[in-house]
């Protein structure tokens, strides 16, 4: 029987991380981005709360982000031609979504675990919505995140710099999809 819910499974099932340095042009436009917000949206969110938030990276922006990348390499000790190496980083996706969690630690509700969770799930359906539409992403974090002016760059108070995802189509089909636990491995009977 050919039923939509089935594709949706079988994208579920088939999504890969696909790492920058394989993603080219096009990235995905407003629309598709639109879309992948839409269903970030629908991560299991406690009371509403929305805890988190997304910035496009794209266009001349990239530049400004590798110079971030380069100057947190530096900062970190890192020579000349490996802060180039982190530049190049910055520039190579088409699109880079950069993740932002809004954590509401006093929340008389929802505790930080539960909102963390949330933002792991948006993290999920995002990358899932762009697998579904044809493109390749994966998440990315690192040092990075935490150095000062980088989290400047994209954070208001109160927030924190989960990361970024790459996003773009897939210079190639994969070759095999990459082995991953079974099941059996995290489905447990609880007696």
């Amino acid at each position: 029987m050919d039923h939509p819910l089935i594709a949706a499974l079988e994208a579920l099932l088939t999504r890969q991380s696909v790492g920058a340095k394989h993603l080219i042009e096009p990235g995905p436009d407003d629309e598709q981005l639109r879309t992948m917000a839409d269903a970030a949206l629908r991560a299991p969110d406690h009371a509403g709360l929305m805890p988190f938030r997304f910035a496009l990276v794209r266009g001349a922006a990239r530049e400004r982000l590798a110079q971030l990348f380069a100057q947190a390499a530096r900062d970190v000790g890192k020579s000349d031609a490996e802060a180039l190496v982190d530049a190049d980083r910055a520039r190579r996706a088409p699109v880079t979504v950069a993740v932002i969690a809004r954590i509401d630690l006093g929340h008389t509700l929802v505790p930080a675990h539960e909102q963390w969770a949330c933002v792991g799930g948006a993290i999920t359906n995002f990358l899932n919505a762009a697998h579904a539409q044809g493109f390749g992403g994966k998440m990315l974090s690192g040092a990075k995140v935490r150095h000062a002016a980088v989290q400047a760059a994209f954070c208001e108070s109160g927030e924190t710099l989960v990361g970024w995802i790459a996003l773009g189509t897939p210079d190639r089909s994969p070759a095999r999809a990459v082995a991953k636990p079974r099941a059996a491995d995290v489905l447990r009977e609880w007696t």
